[in-house]
């Protein structure tokens, strides 16, 4: 099946949906935020950086790990067809989708086999450091939707509500604030409300969602756990007491 582009990135790339490809039942239902996308560093003929981290395609698949970067990377052509592009740096393609595997997942005693991905925006968003980027280097702004203020209405709800369905999970992960703030409805609206000391972080609490009773278990976002950036010491340190005691599910 052919997906229509939502837009373009600068490379000319469609910006398209990523989602959950494996539909048979699973064990836990992990929601995030938005997808991110594969990222090349952008060099000028003359050999200098342009552009450190250029969002170039959409990501190959829904919390990818950075596998097969370089062979991506390598059928785009630049912006204008100027300079050429190199892998961005390691920590920057897939790093959320590692985060997930390794710092949730694998302490649960699961794999990608057990978990049926989503996130609220399903497609990569230009973010205010890529916009700036592009200014900079006095590019023209592409039609890349920007993150958006309304992260889930009805219909993307519904959507959601029947991946959620669809995936016969009886857990609901939840990453951070915005999955508990625009589909858990029912829960508590943030991360912190569940508490912020390691005896409440990462516990199970009961939820009722179209009628079905599941288990939330809403942990803190990879880009916190895995120290991604701009991040909170606290969370990463809590999920970190978290990590080395979590149940096996």
């Amino acid at each position: 099946m052919t997906l229509n582009p939502i837009g373009f990135f600068p490379s000319g790339q469609p910006i398209l949906p990523v989602r959950q490809a494996d539909s048979s039942p699973k064990r836990v239902f992990v929601l995030g935020v938005y997808a991110s996308a594969v990222h090349a560093r952008w060099i000028h003929p003359d050999g200098r950086t342009r552009i450190a981290a250029l969002a170039v395609a959409s990501e190959p698949e829904i919390f990818w790990t950075g596998q097969g970067a370089e062979q991506i990377i390598a059928g785009i052509t630049p912006p204008g067809g100027n300079g050429r592009l190199e892998p961005a740096g390691a920590h920057l393609n897939g790093p959320s989708g590692r985060a997930l595997d390794e710092r949730i997942l694998s302490p649960l005693g699961l794999s990608r086999a057990d978990a049926w991905l989503c996130d609220l925006v399903p497609h990569s968003c230009m973010n205010p450091s890529q916009e700036a980027a592009l200014r900079r280097e006095h590019l023209p702004i592409p039609d890349w939707p920007r993150v958006p203020a309304v992260l889930a209405d009805d219909s993307r709800r519904l959507e959601i509500l029947a991946e959620l369905d669809a995936s016969r999970a009886t857990v609901l992960i939840t990453l951070g604030d915005q999955p508990l703030r625009w589909f858990a409805f029912g829960a508590k609206p943030h991360l912190s409300d569940y508490g912020e000391t390691t005896a409440t972080y990462g516990q199970l609490h009961p939820l009722v969602i179209n009628g079905r009773t599941l288990n939330l278990l809403p942990l803190a976002h990879p880009r916190q756990i895995a120290r991604l950036g701009a991040h909170s010491d606290k969370w990463a340190a809590l999920h970190a007491a978290w990590q080395a005691n979590a149940p096996t599910m």
